[in-house]
């Protein structure tokens, strides 16, 4: 069995309510992109631990002059997420909008009391 038309329809609603905003995405990047807050908004916080350790680690060696790398690091890291975050969030909406389609298919298969 398929889901139908409605059933599709009220899962895309859902997925608009769901998903995390490329508007906000962007805002949190413009000012907290360098601690990751923007990839833990868009549910990656694997990758926004790093930047954020890379960062306290490059700000505490940055006497040592290899704190600078790391801060290059992130620098790139960051900007390279400018582009990036489009892609992100489109993940997020395919993932929610899978999650929903197989919580509907598996309701239409359990048997009612």
């Amino acid at each position: 069995m398929g889901l139908s038309v409605q059933e599709q329809m009220l899962i895309e609603q859902r997925v608009t309510n769901e998903a995390k905003s490329v508007g906000a995405a962007y805002v949190i990047w413009l000012f907290l992109g360098g601690l990751g807050v923007h990839r833990f908004y868009l549910g990656r916080t694997g990758s926004g631990t790093a930047i954020l350790i890379l960062m306290i680690l490059g700000w505490l060696t940055i006497a040592l002059g290899v704190g600078l790398v790391f801060l290059f690091v992130v620098g790139l890291w960051v900007l390279i997420d400018a582009f990036l975050i489009p892609g992100m969030v489109n993940q997020h909406k395919d993932a929610v909008r899978q999650r929903l389609t197989t919580q509907a298919l598996v309701q239409q298969t359990e048997p009612t009391a």
